[in-house]
């Protein structure tokens, strides 16, 4: 089984797209720019990466899209462009943690991955992975100061990536920490996610989903006195 899945990621600046089969990117297309471009772009990233692979839109078998967290008109783009995919074609939608397809841009052999995006002021969204990519703290909103993930730092090295590292680097100065930079989500590292998500049927109900934004948990946090 080779289904052809067509990935989209739109949380932050990258607008990014990939066509993968049986799990590897076919093609690829993302601009990595510093502004919000999804609205004009997203969907002739969608046409170019179709034609590069001289696959036709009725050949995909589903529609992977980033869920978040991350930005709010970036998600809300890509959701609707996925969700309107799936209506027009009758194909499953698979949803990919952000964060998660973050962190698999990350290969090490031993310490913790952190993919963290940038929120407002000194806060950022961000989740504990494992060597294995296996997630082993729930994704939060989070903020920042000196001491944050010194219980990781402490025992053993930690990667950074994502645009909140910018201002991680301006508190955390631990040897065990690892800058990883310039590093955005990407549909790139969907794909093999997404595959492994068809295979058991672990889809989206395409009337009712909803990017999750983390809305919430920043909403409800308790302020310091």
């Amino acid at each position: 089984m080779n289904p052809v899945i067509l990935s989209i990621e739109t949380a932050t600046t990258n607008c990014s797209v990939s066509l993968s089969k049986g799990g590897e990117t076919l093609v690829l297309k993302e601009d990595y720019d510093t502004s919000y471009s999804h609205a004009e772009r997203l969907h002739v990233y969608i046409d170019t990466v179709l034609k590069e692979a001289e696959v036709p839109l009725t050949a995909i078998e589903a529609v992977a899209i980033s869920k978040g967290p991350g930005s709010y008109t970036g998600l809300r783009i890509g959701v609707s462009a996925a969700k309107g995919l799936c209506f027009a074609l009758g194909k499953p939608l698979i949803s990919i943690a952000t964060l998660e397809a973050l962190a698999h841009q990350v290969k090490c052999d031993e310490g913790v991955i952190v993919p963290m995006l940038d929120a407002r002021r000194m806060e950022v969204y961000s989740a504990v992975f494992d060597a294995n990519h296996n997630q082993i703290r729930a994704t939060e909103a989070q903020v920042l100061d000196e001491s944050a993930f010194s219980s990781y730092l402490e025992k053993g090295k930690v990667y950074f990536i994502g645009n909140g590292v910018e201002k991680t680097k301006t508190l955390i100065s631990h040897p065990n920490a690892v800058f990883v930079e310039n590093k955005l989500p990407s549909a790139n590292e969907m794909g093999l996610l997404a595959f492994n998500k068809y295979k058991i049927s672990d889809t989206e109900d395409v009337a009712y989903f909803e990017p999750y934004y983390l809305k919430d948990f920043v909403a409800m946090k308790p302020k310091k006195n």
